[in-house]
Parts: C-alpha cells; structure tokens; sequence
C-alpha cells in the first residue's frame, strides 16, 4: 500500500476551461477529466478529476491503496462545477482504479469506473486502469493527405467486420485475434480485395460481448479484449500505411446500466434524464442521455473528439441516430414525453448532434461523420448552416430493406417486384448515401446473404454476384459486412470465426475475385464515384423492362466524358439479342461479367465489345444488340475505336 496523501490545489483546470465546462462547450475534456499522469514539484503521480455535483464525499481506492474506500478523498472545487479532483504521489501506468461515491441522497454508496477513463481492465474485471496512452505515430503523410480531401467525389468502398469474430486463432478457436494480430492479417488482405476502408463494431470498452460494442461503458478507451491503446493505434497506424482509412461505431444514443457505470452515478440520474419516459431505452434496456444536460454535451462530442485526435480515426459512424431524434421512438402512446411545442421532436438532440457535427468537421478537416439514421428525417447530409443535421454521409437503409426483399425472390416473380429495385433512385440524391449490407442484415435468423439468395448453390452465387455488382454500379457509396465478400453459408455468429475454411471452394473462391475485381474497377472508373450525389452522374437508359427483369442504365463522370453503361440480368435465363440504346457512336467494351467462369459463371457474354448500330432504342438513336448472361450484371464502358 502506498502511504502517500493527496495533493490538492494545483488544478489542471483554468479559470477558462471552468467556463467552457459549465456553459457546455468544453469539447477537450479528455485531456483534462479521468486520471492522467503528471508531475508537480519534482514528483511523479496521477491527476484524478471527476463529474459528481451530487456527492457528499469522493475517494479514489484501487490497488495502490487496498482499495481504502479514506484513503484518498479528492477535494471538490468551490466555484459550483461538481468537479472533485486531487493528485496521488508515486503511483502509476497500470494500476487498477475506481472512485468511491458516497451521495448526498439517501446515504447512497458505490464504487464506479471512471467515465474519463483511457482504459479498462478486461472483463468480468470492472475497474478502469491508469494509462499513459502516447504513441509514435508513422502516417503523418496519410494524416496530411486527409486533411486535403472529402470522401464525396472519392471512391469508398467499405468492409464492415466485428473484431472479435473476424478470425480465431487457430490452434484455439475460442481466443480472438489482439488488435496487434488484426493487423498482420487484416491489412494485407483489404489490400487484396481493394477495400478503400474498414468499419469497426464499436470497439470502446463494453462490458457485455454480445452487445458487439454497442453497450458502452469507455466512451474514451479501446476494449481491453484485444489489447493496450498502443496496440490499437498499431493497427489504425498499420491501415493508414497501407491507404486504408479507419471508421469506427460509436454510441451516443444510449449506454448499460451497469452499476459500475454511469447509471446513477452519484446517486442522482446525472448522465441520463430521470423521468423513465425520456432516460431509459425499452428495446435495449439502457439509458438514454439527457442530451440537453451541458456537461453530458461536454462529455459526448469530448468522446467523438477524442478518437479523431488521439487515435487518427479517419470517420465515426453514428449508431441509432433515429432513437435520437425522435422522444417517441420505440414507444408507445403516453409513454413518451413531448417536447415544449408538443411534438415528437428531440430538440435537445437535435442541437447536440448538430453541434458535434459543425464542431469535428471545423476542428478536424477531412474527417466524416456518417449516420445510421432508420427514417426519412429530411437534410441529415446537409449542413448544419443551411438547417441540416450536419453529417457527411447517411447509411441507405431503404435501398437495403429493397433490394434484399428483391433478391429473396424467386426470378419467376421478380418481374412483379420491379418497384423495389428502382425505388431508391427516387431518392438517391436527397442525401450523401452509403449503400449497405450491414451485419443488421445477417443476424437473429434472417441468415447470410448467400442463403438470402433463392435457388441451388450455383443461383445463390450468381444471385449474390448480381447483388454486389449493382450495389457497386448504384449511385452512392458501398458497405459489405465480413464474409459477404466470400459467400459465407452461416449467420454471423460473434462467437465464432468466420467460416475461412469455405475460402478455397470453387463457388466461394470465384465470388471473392468478384469483389476484389469490382472494388478495383470501382477505384479506377471515376463515372462510378465522382457524381455520386448529384443526378449528373446518374442516366436511366431502361428501368421499366419488368418482363424481363433486367435494369440498364449509365453513370458518368461530373464533366461527362466518361461513361459506365450498367446492365443487369435478374433472371437465370441467358437474352440473346438483347438491344439497348446508347448515347455515342462508338464501340462499348465489357469490362466486368459476374458470369464469367473466373468468377463461377457460365461463361455467357460478349467477347469483350459490343458495336454501336445505327437503329435506335430507349430514345437514342444508336445502339447496342448484346447478349445477357444468366443472374449477371455487365459493366461496358466506351472506347474510341469505332
């Protein structure tokens, strides 16, 4: 046990970050609140600094001191702040903390976590631990580069996984990869499947693993499951050198009430609002923050903040922003709270979420703030100066409810169900969209995108082929959850690894190289990307061709001298013949098959070129007489050579 009192009086706030704080715009709390370590008079120790305007008494206990509930009381500050802090000599990286809380309410007594804490240890283990979180960074020149671009005009092409489940270790299936593992393995393979990106499941500290992340309780430290921050920052470090940027999931909407946590924090319902109507989640069985609260705002945009700076995420991707902004989400009638004009509206969210968006997108340039928003809230993407919400990007939700319903028929139907592959270009350019196959969509029995899929294994392949060749061709960015890139037969299951033996499979083989040929003729074929949210990159040449279940039409670039033209056969029967207006006199080459045998097709297509005619179609006056292979989808792009 460590015999030493605590310092009190050399604060590391000023009598400006005092200010900012309690007006709520205090947005770099993490280098201030939760234990860091410094040094005052010669010695070394640790600053501890906690929220707790309720309590009657503070300490800090841990194993520097037996857990001694009087050992180490912090003093709190007189100027009305709930601010208590104070500094303990001669401890240090690693030890085990927590703060015991004696309330001013009904003698109420706990020990909690810290809510600024840099790390945990891992669970069942609940206490945070003193972390020096500094690292030598290798991308400065990605870092640079970023601040230089948006992803607007850009190619992005998504892998969405899970850590824990991506891969086990081999010679023991129950054990996850560290972050350090993740990287050796993951970075060489996004390289060889063209992914611009990945998306990581939250991965801020969780106390239950079947949340996936999305039960926060270190809203400023990586889960311990896998590693040290340094070995976190490896692997975003890892990324970045090999050009791939870094999005993670993060929770703002609700977090567990774990009594270590921040439920009921100093006896009182500080972080969240206390009436059950407005403060409690009845789907996921959480708190929801009371986002008006100026030093819960402090907290929220300090978090989003803090993993921009000091991880170099590249993007945060917003969860459940719909349960946000809306006080009757998940509710029903008289079990929801109106908001002061009486409606349904989340004022208080609202102007969080625009204040988090205006103030990451200002201080951190070339970032992006991406929003899982499940209803049709109007300018989500639009900024926040015009009346937007201020996000850069909004996950397509519909376009994936659509055209997985379309898919799951048989092909005989399809031709009934033409509205639902067409649809969403209704409203593709309301919003900065990221098209999706999420882990939503493979999860709770709605099974796998290839078992989604009708038909024998040889349809199911070529029917998720077409899929992510549209998804591809389709105006917006893209997004695919681990193991849709291979076909993987199971239902994700965070428990397990993904099913990598399937990897070798013909079938399974063959869709692979389909994904890694269309992410790379994705990055290199600037009509599929430059105009993504504009109707100038987008041309119907024929969305009404039911009968045969097919789709064309034509995507370009912003000046238009280049030129994808996209058809899609959603049947498994081959059209000969098949004629389709164009815009020029010139020879259309095919540049991508999903029939192709590479690929596991049947080997049905053009030969490489189709010639322009001089008969008109589709209201053009040229065109092209081409043959559709079964379930495929064709890329042709226009060459010079008549």
């Amino acid at each position: 046990m460590i015999n030493t009192d605590v310092v009190h009086g050399d604060s590391l706030f000023s009598d400006d970050d005092i200010y900012l704080f309690r007006e709520g715009n205090h947005f770099g709390l993490y280098g201030k609140m939760g234990a860091r370590l410094r040094e005052i008079g010669g010695v070394d120790g640790v600053n501890f600094v906690v929220w707790a305007p309720n309590a009657e008494r503070v300490s800090v206990i841990g194993d520097f001191n037996g857990w001694d509930k009087e050992r180490h009381p912090l003093a709190l500050r007189w100027d009305g702040s709930g601010l208590w802090e104070g500094f303990i000599p001669a401890i240090g990286q690693g030890e085990r903390y927590k703060y015991h809380i004696v309330s001013r309410h009904n003698g109420y007594r706990i020990d909690k976590g810290d809510p600024y804490a840099l790390f945990w240890e891992i669970s069942p283990g609940t206490a945070s631990r003193i972390w020096d979180i500094s690292y030598d960074w290798k991308d400065a020149s990605w870092m640079e580069e970023r601040k230089k671009k948006r992803l607007l005009s850009q190619p992005v092409s998504v892998y969405e996984m899970h850590l824990g489940s991506w891969r086990r270790v081999p010679e023991d299936g129950r054990r996850s990869l560290t972050y350090r593992e993740t990287a050796d393995l993951l970075v060489p393979y996004l390289l060889e499947t063209g992914f611009t990106h990945v998306e990581f499941l939250p991965l801020t500290e969780h106390p239950f693993y079947g949340s996936w992340g999305y039960q926060t309780v270190g809203y400023f430290a990586p889960t311990s499951r896998y590693g040290t921050p340094q070995e976190f920052m490896y692997l975003i470090d890892s990324l970045h050198g090999a050009g791939i940027g870094v999005i993670m999931d993060w929770v703002p909407s609700h977090f567990p009430q774990d009594a270590f946590g921040l439920a009921y924090f100093d006896g009182t319902h500080l972080y969240e609002h206390e009436d059950p109507r407005q403060g409690f989640h009845p789907d996921w069985k959480s708190g929801i923050f009371n986002f008006g609260r100026r030093e819960v705002r402090n907290f929220l945009i300090s978090s989003a903040a803090f993993w921009l700076d000091k991880y170099h995420i590249d993007a945060l991707r917003v969860d459940a922003v719909a349960s946000m902004l809306y006080l009757d989400y998940s509710r029903q009638d008289g079990s929801w709270v109106a908001n002061a004009y009486g409606g349904k509206e989340n004022i208080e969210a609202i102007e969080l979420i625009k204040t988090l968006n205006s103030y990451l997108y200002k201080t951190f340039p070339g970032i992006e703030v991406m929003a899982e928003e499940s209803t049709a809230w109007p300018m989500c993407t639009k900024p926040v100066y015009v009346g937007g919400l201020g996000f850069g990007y909004k996950w397509n939700m519909g376009w994936a409810h659509d055209i997985l319903e379309y898919m799951s028929k048989d092909p005989m139907f399809r031709k009934f169900h033409q509205g639902n592959l067409i649809f969403s270009l209704c409203y593709a350019f309301s919003e900065n969209f990221i098209n999706t196959l999420s882990h939503d969509e493979v999860v709770y029995g709605k099974r796998s995108f290839f078992n989604k899929m009708p038909g024998d294994d040889w349809q199911r392949f070529a029917n998720l082929r077409v899929l992510l060749g549209y998804m591809f061709a389709h105006p917006g960015k893209k997004l695919m959850f681990m193991g849709a890139e291979f076909g993987v037969w199971s239902e994700w299951d965070h428990e397990n690894s993904l099913s990598w033996d399937l990897i070798d499979n013909p079938g399974n083989k063959g869709l692979k190289k389909w994904v890694s040929d269309l992410n790379f003729h994705y990055r290199g074929n600037p009509a599929l990307f430059e105009s993504d949210a504009t109707h100038d990159g987008f041309r119907w040449v024929d969305a009404n061709d039911q009968d045969n279940s097919v789709l064309s039409f034509l995507r370009r670039t912003k000046d238009g001298s280049a030129e994808t033209l996209i058809v899609c056969n959603f049947t498994p029967l081959p059209r000969h013949g098949y004629r389709i207006g164009v815009p020029e006199s010139v020879c259309w080459n095919e540049e991508l098959n999903s029939d192709a045998v590479e690929y596991g097709g049947s080997g049905v297509g053009n030969y490489g070129r189709a010639n322009t005619e001089s008969i008109s179609c589709h209201g053009r006056p040229v065109s092209i007489c081409v043959t559709l292979p079964p379930l495929s989808v064709t890329y042709f792009s226009k060459c010079s050579e008549a």
